[in-house]
């Protein structure tokens, strides 16, 4: 569409992690304090959802609350927890809670 301003969710539609395997356990995350992630910052490591899992009401209730994101070489990649950006998205929110590793 030409001469319109498209807004974008996130910054890059990823596939695969293209940083080091960091090894961390659920309980290693969960100790990461959550902070605030904007969604045109991350680029996500999953092309794609399945549209059961974002329309569930309890989601979260057998995983971690926050999603998990990696801050590798200055950028933000959506490891974890694509169901809830999608969902923030569709709130009409532009950032959401989420636990950051940063790997070197």
């Amino acid at each position: 569409m030409r001469g319109t301003v498209v807004d974008v969710v996130f910054k890059q539609i990823g596939e695969g992690r293209p940083y080091p395997d960091h090894g961390y356990s659920p309980r290693q995350w969960s100790a990461i304090p959550p902070e605030q992630v904007r969604l045109d910052e991350l680029t996500t490591t999953k092309r794609v959802l399945d549209l059961e899992t974002l329309l569930e009401e309890d989601s979260t209730f057998y995983g971690d609350l926050f999603a998990h994101v990696i801050r590798y070489q200055g950028e933000l990649y959506l490891e974890d927890g694509l169901h809830r950006a999608l969902r923030a998205a569709l709130h009409q929110r532009q950032s959401m809670q989420a636990r950051v590793l940063d790997l070197k």
